[in-house]
């Protein structure tokens, strides 16, 4: 029995049946035992933050077994829609309970590929879902390639992926016909540790690229898939046999940052989630007709959904040079929109669209068995949805025409703006202006820190230090020695092992007649004046500094400390702003 045939054999409607719990002032979804299923068979109701133990939340005044507000399916004309229920929970002549604020920013999104980002759109705050959502779900064994399972306390890095298979109904002129599917679009989703930031960078399709040695599971075992030198991205999936495994191995070679977990949808999502919030709003600023895609628009605003949603993001002839990085923009731009979406009043307080906004969004996505269950997306949407829309940046990964060519087909990375887009992401440095949460460090702090690092510098080759490691990253202190002494120059390194004991922060102890050589180091390692750390007394003869690396520590030659913005020219959509295509 599928989502929307629950609970029917009684013509109660499923959308019907989310009621106001006046406790909370949130919605919950609510099914009793006369809606002709045995207590085994009834699907597991989640409950809401405020009762997190698994049991349901009673409404003080309630005959125990009853559901507030559950109301049958009227057959007459003029019978109230899916709100109606919610209203009467409250009971008769009983005051209106004003809905609490944070209910705003709550919304039950998960989903993946090319609009798997919308998960930043909010949790699963306080509605409840049914268990059989897990079924909807896709799992694949990543053997190892994310982390396992994102931490709370650390940054979130999610790879979206969007394949060109032609799967799902209505599909098969999509696409290539014959193709197991590439990785058409690819989204990285960097969440800062303190949730106050998201950036999410888009990397080409036709990026010239190694992809890596990996592994995938079989229904026979383990398979070992050699890497390949200087092609496409978007053969990382699908090619060779390939999984989304491999195209994680992939983007942390390319980009240096560890992804945590994956997930992937087809050209259904897009049809499928659009449909399900009563389309999206998009604008262009001349008049589209496209006969590839399909796509027909006149100047100005316009609410797709469905098929014409999917034609608006596969469209490469409406919009710039015609390129897939001017396909990438508008991708962007239909992604904030859809954000906006999920996010309005309009979408969280209709229990019918957020009954369909789940059902679409779990059927439309493949994750890895990291977080392959409701319960663990929930978590992850939780956590992710902390995180403001107007301080949520879409960019993309810089790139050249690939010199290698005289047709220009294919890109190369710019490193020189590349390298410091990352740092940024990788220090959680925000593309767009976020608000301090609190004032975290006085201004005299600040400019003791910044004194450390003013002054005289030593050159490479004269600095002297020993390395231990405190990150708790095994390997760390020797493939920064390997780093110091074939890139940086600093051939006087050592590496002394393991610290005594982990620590939070990378640090540079040295002596004041060293403040040269640690100032030159520091800005090697790009360390913050704050991990610069003198000693009482002088150094005493070849005596070295010592470097201790830190939980902070993110890889041999990554900044610990991002620049304080983008490089100029890196391309910029914020998602709380509409921007029409051009």
């Amino acid at each position: 029995m599928d989502a929307q045939s629950r609970g029917r054999a009684d013509d109660i409607d499923p959308a019907d049946q989310w009621v106001l719990n006046p406790q909370t002032g949130n919605y919950e979804l609510r099914l009793d035992q006369s809606a002709g299923q045995s207590p085994d068979s009834r699907p597991h109701v989640a409950t809401s933050p405020a009762n997190s133990s698994g049991s349901r939340t009673d409404v003080p005044g309630q005959v125990p077994g009853q559901v507030p507000g559950q109301r049958r399916r009227s057959r007459s004309a003029g019978s109230g829609g899916p709100s109606e229920g919610a209203e009467r929970a409250q009971g008769p002549g009983r005051r209106k309970r004003k809905p609490q604020k944070a209910k705003k920013k709550r919304a039950l999104v998960w989903t993946g590929g090319v609009v798997g980002f919308v998960l930043v759109a909010g949790s699963a705050g306080a509605y409840a879902v049914y268990r059989h959502f897990d079924g909807n779900l896709n799992t694949v064994d990543v053997q190892g390639a994310g982390t396992g399972g994102f931490k709370k306390d650390q940054a979130v890095n999610i790879l979206l992926i969007g394949t060109d298979k032609r799967t799902g109904d209505g599909n098969e002129g999509y696409g290539d016909k014959q193709s197991p599917g590439h990785a058409d679009t690819t989204i990285l989703l960097h969440v800062s540790k303190d949730r106050t930031n998201a950036t999410a960078l888009s990397i080409p399709r036709d990026l010239i690229t190694d992809v890596p040695d990996c592994q995938t599971k079989t229904a026979s075992g383990t398979k070992s898939i050699p890497g390949q030198r200087d092609v496409r991205f978007n053969t990382s999936l699908g090619q060779s046999e390939r999984d989304p495994g491999c195209t994680m191995r992939t983007v942390k070679e390319l980009t240096g940052m560890t992804v945590d977990h994956f997930m992937m949808a087809d050209f259904n999502a897009i049809k499928t989630l659009t449909s399900a919030v009563g389309g999206v709003d998009v604008c262009v600023a001349k008049d589209v007709n496209d006969p590839d895609s399909h796509l027909k628009l006149t100047k100005g605003t316009h609410t797709i959904e469905g098929e014409q949603a999917l034609a608006f993001v596969r469209t490469r002839h409406s919009f710039g040079n015609e390129s897939d990085l001017d396909r990438i923009k508008t991708q962007q731009q239909f992604l904030s929109s859809l954000m906006r979406k999920m996010k309005s009043s309009d979408t969280l307080s209709s229990p019918t669209k957020m009954w369909s906004l789940a059902e679409a969004a779990t059927k439309a996505l493949t994750v890895d068995t990291g977080i392959g269950s409701i319960d663990k997306l929930r978590d992850l949407g939780m956590e992710l949805s902390k995180v403001d829309l107007q301080n949520i940046t879409f960019t993309t990964l810089p790139v050249l025409d690939n010199p290698a060519e005289k047709v220009k087909a294919t890109v190369v990375v710019d490193e020189a703006k590349a390298k410091p887009l990352f740092s940024m992401m990788q220090n959680d440095v925000s593309l767009t202006e976020v608000k301090e949460k609190e004032k975290e460090k006085a201004d005299a702090a600040k400019e003791a820190a910044a004194a450390k690092l003013q002054g005289a510098r030593a050159q490479a080759s004269d600095v002297r230090v020993d390395v231990f490691n405190g990150s708790g990253q095994q390997g760390a202190a020797q493939s920064t020695i390997n780093w110091l002494q074939n890139d940086a120059g600093v051939l006087k390194s050592s590496n002394k092992s393991n610290a005594p004991a982990d620590q939070p922060k990378t640090t540079l102890v040295y002596g004041p007649n060293q403040a040269d050589q640690a100032r030159k180091l520091a800005d090697l390692m790009g360390l913050p004046g704050t991990a610069l750390r003198p000693a009482t007394a002088d150094a005493v003869g070849r005596q070295a500094m010592v470097l201790t690396l830190g939980a902070d520590f993110k890889g041999a030659g990554v900044p610990l400390t991002g620049p304080a913005k983008a490089p100029e020219g890196v391309q910029k959509v914020e998602a709380d702003k509409q921007v029409c295509a051009k």
